[in-house]
């Protein structure tokens, strides 16, 4: 169980009928091992991290965290962990090459946890969490995505959250998908959604 004290939650979402979803700072030693049991299973393929250690997890979000223009949050449901986030400046990535970064313009990466029944709408509440707590910053106009081409099930989500999909785009790590969603076209979608 994953013990919060009010002083390490950001953000937090009551969803009805699922419960307060919380979103907290990334802890190293603390997530490394639950992380670690996320990004080697098949379906997080995409993270390409599939033969890392538990060190080497660790090592890498910790990275992150240093970087200081990333930042790596841990998402939390009635005290167990189920899904990772990230969130970064796309002036200090390799995306900027690719279009034009306008002043609140946010990067998001998000990774759900295997479940291991099927829960109704899980992995919407998950989605419509991150994008409210990147939005509650008034500073974040648009949140800027550049998933898989191949990983149908993101674009699957980030349709149905608004995103506008501009163009192919080659990254140095995979062929990916530049999408980016403004937050009146983030109200516009969950309006039109049966949710």
């Amino acid at each position: 169980m994953d013990t919060i004290t009010k002083i390490d939650i950001l953000f937090s979402k009551y969803c009805d009928g699922f419960g307060e979803i919380q979103i907290r700072s990334f802890n190293g030693k603390k997530d490394a091992e639950k992380i670690h049991q996320w990004v080697t299973k098949p379906y997080a393929q995409y993270w390409q991290m599939q033969e890392f250690t538990i060190t080497q997890v660790e090592e890498e979000y910790q990275k992150i965290e240093d970087s200081k223009h990333q930042h790596v949050c841990i998402g939390v449901l009635h005290g167990k962990p189920i899904f990772l986030m990230e969130y970064y400046d796309p002036n200090k990535d390799s995306i900027a090459d690719h279009y034009d970064v306008l002043p609140g313009d946010i990067g998001m990466h998000i990774l759900v946890a295997p479940l291991e029944k099927k829960i109704p709408k899980f992995t919407w509440n998950v989605f419509s969490t991150v994008m409210d707590f990147l939005f509650a910053d008034p500073e974040t106009k648009r949140i800027v995505v550049e998933p898989d081409v191949a990983n149908q099930k993101i674009h699957v989500l980030n349709t149905k959250a608004g995103f506008r999909y501009i163009k192919e785009i080659q990254l140095p790590h995979k062929k990916a998908h530049l999408a980016i969603c403004t937050y009146k076209d983030y109200k516009s979608a969950i309006q039109n959604t049966h949710i």
